[in-house]
């Protein structure tokens, strides 16, 4: 299979879904009920029948032993999350010569996970799971929840870029109308770099890290003791409350 073209979807909009081989949804828990709280993460498939929702939250429940007016509430949010995703399934996005920054900062049980890199969002093939396991790998990190949350950041912040992409397409759209006739100015007009990126991606890989940058975007991996973990929890608990 041939590396897909940067040019191919410049010009032409594609319809709204994840810039990824998977089109999954992040899904984002953070419930309290009567004092006691459950946070979560994972994706989603958006096509999945809606009763699946219900069937999760039931089975969560009961494998965490939370109380039973948990199921109601986390239901709800997954479905106000999926509901939100599939409004804009349809839309046209602008993905354009788009290659985003993604920035890690976050903290999985006793590791420490800090890095910054750049996200090709016209490769439609692109993996944040593997992605995350292979960082796993190379880094040495052996606890098994640091991979999918490291994926769910990712996908988070690619979601984000994308529901950004439908305003520009929405936006585009307007503009035409109102200045027809008018040539759109390019990236090098505007004096923004044009990327090529033929040369920085392949359809396997959609990062890249600038050589220039190497050193200040170089991952950085900290083991916490567990006094630090129970400090760090203790300042985040007072900062949700």
């Amino acid at each position: 299979m041939k590396p897909q073209s940067a040019s191919s979807s410049l010009k032409n909009p594609v319809k709204f879904r994840m810039p990824t081989a998977e089109n999954l949804v992040p899904i984002r828990l953070d419930i309290e009920i009567d004092g006691q709280r459950f946070k979560d993460a994972f994706t989603w498939n958006p096509n999945d029948p809606d009763s699946e929702v219900v069937v999760f939250a039931k089975r969560t429940v009961k494998d965490l032993k939370l109380p039973p007016a948990f199921v109601t509430q986390i239901a709800q949010s997954i479905q106000s999350q999926l509901t939100e995703f599939r409004s804009y399934e349809g839309q046209d996005m602008h993905t354009g010569e788009k290659v985003v920054p993604i920035k890690l900062d976050l903290r999985v049980n006793h590791t420490v996970i800090k890095d910054h890199f750049f996200w090709d969002m016209n490769n439609f093939e692109s993996d944040p799971e593997e992605f995350a396991r292979t960082f796993c790998e190379d880094m040495k990190i052996e606890d098994p929840e640091v991979g999918p949350a490291i994926a769910i950041a990712i996908r988070e912040q690619l979601y984000e870029i994308a529901k950004q992409s439908v305003a520009s397409a929405r936006e585009s759209r307007a503009n035409k109308k109102g200045r027809r006739g008018m040539e759109h100015p390019s990236a090098s007009k505007v004096g923004l770099p044009a990327l090529d990126l033929g040369k920085l991606f392949s359809i396997k890989s959609s990062v890249v890290r600038k050589k220039r940058d190497a050193d200040a975007y170089e991952p950085i991996v900290d083991h916490l003791s567990n006094e630090e973990v129970d400090a760090l929890e203790a300042k985040e608990e007072r900062f949700a409350r």
